[in-house]
């Protein structure tokens, strides 16, 4: 998501080469969904660049490919997840989590096929899992069914919360894009862990998603009393100002917690050079 077009020269360096702006990004905020590896294997050169670019508290929760999730839906996927699990571990502690996230297909009926993939994977690594398929949210006896399987291996429930974009119709291109696009996910608050991971999806008015986050405010406040380590994504259907609005998020749970450390002074450009 670093590399975001419209993030350039306002929240990412346009003095650095395209391959170093994960550096900027990580001033702004101090974690990344590793999207990306969702489509394509990285070059472990790259992932180690990546690890120079960050410090070793910046979290990394990276998507596990699609031919383990989706085209082979978790059997017989040594081939894919093995060397991707090679490339990442130049990020040592950074990876917060692997995330496995699910078709909408992938239902009740598929939860040992769920189990025994997460039994398999190997220990030294967090795990995450997103579900899509609606008997999940709204059969109690699928939810925790899928919730012992999680359990059973420490791995979190990832909710995407895409109640509010959804409230009312699309009012831009890319909302409008988003409205053909996107789950409509319900609103999930219970942490099954220490490290609940959520994913918000708000509009492309930033001051409507600001005020449309209070509940997860609320909650997110809640867990850090508990003392819990959540980690918040947070999305609109263009992103323009994400990285503006995840550290706005951050100030309003800081405002109600202010022991909550502060995030990082950006980098930004400096004046452009003249020659007088």
């Amino acid at each position: 998501m670093w590399t975001h077009t419209t993030w350039q020269g306002r929240y990412l360096s346009s003095r650095l080469p395209a391959g170093e702006r994960l550096r900027s990004y990580a001033s702004w905020c101090d974690a990344v969904e590793g999207n990306t590896t969702f489509y394509a294997t990285p070059a472990r050169s790259t992932v180690e660049s990546w690890a120079r670019q960050t410090g070793p508290d910046f979290r990394f929760v990276l998507k596990l490919p699609k031919p383990v999730t989706h085209e082979r839906r978790l059997t017989g996927v040594e081939a894919e997840l093995d060397p991707f699990l090679d490339v990442i571990e130049p990020l040592g502690p950074r990876v917060h989590a692997l995330w496995v996230q699910l078709p909408g297909s992938f239902g009740p009926l598929d939860l040992a096929l769920l189990s025994g993939f997460l039994r398999g994977l190997p220990r030294s690594y967090r795990y995450v899992v997103e579900v899509r398929h609606r008997a999940f949210f709204e059969d109690e006896r699928s939810a925790r069914l899928l919730e012992q399987v999680l359990a059973e291996v420490g791995a979190e429930w990832v909710p995407f919360d895409t109640t509010f974009f959804f409230e009312r119709p699309p009012t831009t291109d890319a909302e409008r894009e988003g409205w053909a696009r996107k789950p409509r996910m319900p609103r999930r608050t219970r942490a099954l862990t220490d490290r609940p991971v959520i994913r918000y999806l708000g509009r492309d008015d930033a001051e409507a998603t600001a005020e449309s986050w209070h509940p997860w405010v609320d909650t997110v406040v809640a867990w850090l009393k508990e003392g819990r380590s959540p980690t918040f994504f947070m999305h609109t259907p263009d992103n323009r100002e994400a990285p503006a609005l995840a550290r706005r998020f951050h100030d309003d749970v800081r405002a109600r917690l202010p022991e909550l450390e502060p995030l990082p002074e950006p980098i930004v450009d400096d004046e452009p050079l003249t020659l007088f």
